[in-house]
């Protein structure tokens, strides 16, 4: 009061608002400064506000697998945008030590432990640099992920769960930390029904397919078969680096493997494998996005019919020339730049595999 007294003593009216003017912006600096400050403490409080909000992702997963260049990252991005699905925006890498090997977690390791087995390092290189669907495509998509935020939402999920933690409260936390911290992930909200994802090889594997489902026996497996005079182009100019597949029988024995894998995981699960055509899917998409919202048990949305990331349409992952955005009818004549020989030695290595495949896959008419 004293001190009141005296500043109006001295202060004119209007010196007296310019005063209690600059006393409250001062307040408000100091506000500003405290609340936008980096440290630890706010840090911590900000993973704890949203992790307790944040709803958990519980729902089981609906696995994309077969052999490389048959149509698995396309299909994957046909469903990127359903509003009844979480949508893995690239591919699952959850595998250990490979990424097509179902992680068999220890139950007696720490969460901390588990986190690191499953932590798919590709986020931080999309955070940084963006995402970017094959090296030939021209867009670049924001991807906004913060590392440290899955890791809390992970750990807080761990400690919330009854106890004794199962393999799969350990999946469930990790998907719910995955999409959680995917901070401009544009499909967060609304119910879902399966998470969509997409792993190469891993079918080919019968105990990663055993694993998979004995953790998501309510999971779903689609795998997709081309033509192997139409994949053996487009899988050796992908690897053309690599010279993974400069032996044509030794690349065909692997195409076999994948066949006789969908035929063998067809027959083991039953109803919930799924074996489609690559070239239904490129030529007759509506029809097998159609039927593979029913095996799924979700409504037909016409997103299905566009390959997007984070709903923005996106390009295809092509070995050949990029023709243009969404889906390429091109894909459906790459034998076309094989020579007589190799088209005889596919036609002789794989043909009764082939056959045996289509017999267990959908028909479209």
């Amino acid at each position: 009061m004293l001190g009141k007294s005296l500043t109006n003593s001295i202060i004119d009216y209007k010196g007296e608002l310019s005063f209690k003017k600059i006393r409250r912006i001062r307040g408000r600096i100091r506000m500003v400064n405290q609340e936008t400050s980096e440290t630890k403490s706010r840090l911590k409080d900000f993973h704890d506000r949203y992790t307790a909000l944040l709803p958990p992702v519980t729902v089981p997963i609906a696995l994309i697998s077969q052999i490389q260049r048959s149509g698995g990252s396309f299909l994957s991005q046909l469903f990127d945008g359903h509003p009844q699905v979480h949508a893995h925006p690239y591919e699952l890498k959850i595998g250990y030590p490979k990424k097509y090997i179902w992680p068999n977690l220890d139950l007696r390791e720490s969460p901390k432990r588990w986190f690191e087995f499953l932590f798919e390092d590709d986020v931080i290189q999309h955070f940084r640099e963006g995402y970017k669907k094959g090296d030939k495509s021209t867009a670049t998509f924001p991807f906004i992920f913060s590392a440290s935020l899955q890791r809390s939402i992970f750990l807080h999920y761990l400690g919330n769960v009854k106890k004794p933690v199962t393999r799969r409260d350990i999946f469930d936390a990790y998907m719910t930390s995955y999409f959680g911290a995917w901070l401009n992930n544009q499909n967060s909200y609304g119910p879902k029904k399966y998470i969509m994802a997409f792993t190469p090889r891993l079918a080919m594997m019968k105990d990663s397919v055993e694993s998979f489902f004995t953790i998501y026996p309510d999971g779903r497996l689609i795998s997709a078969v081309r033509d192997p005079k139409n994949w053996y182009p487009s899988a050796t100019r992908h690897e053309n680096k690599k010279k993974k597949y400069d032996d044509i029988k030794q690349a065909l024995e692997q195409w076999i493997q994948s066949a006789q894998a969908s035929v063998w995981n067809k027959k083991k699960f039953g109803n919930r494998v799924c074996i489609i055509r690559f070239e239904d899917l490129i030529s007759n998409t509506e029809s097998v996005m159609r039927f593979l919202a029913e095996f799924l048990g979700i409504e037909f949305d016409r997103i299905l019919l566009t390959p997007t990331f984070n709903k923005h349409p996106i390009e295809a992952n092509t070995s050949f020339k990029l023709e243009k955005s969404g889906i390429i009818a091109g894909t459906l004549s790459r034998y076309k730049t094989l020579t007589a020989q190799e088209l005889q030695i596919i036609e002789q290595m794989t043909s009764a595999d082939y056959q045996r495949a289509l017999d267990q896959a959908v028909v479209f008419s």
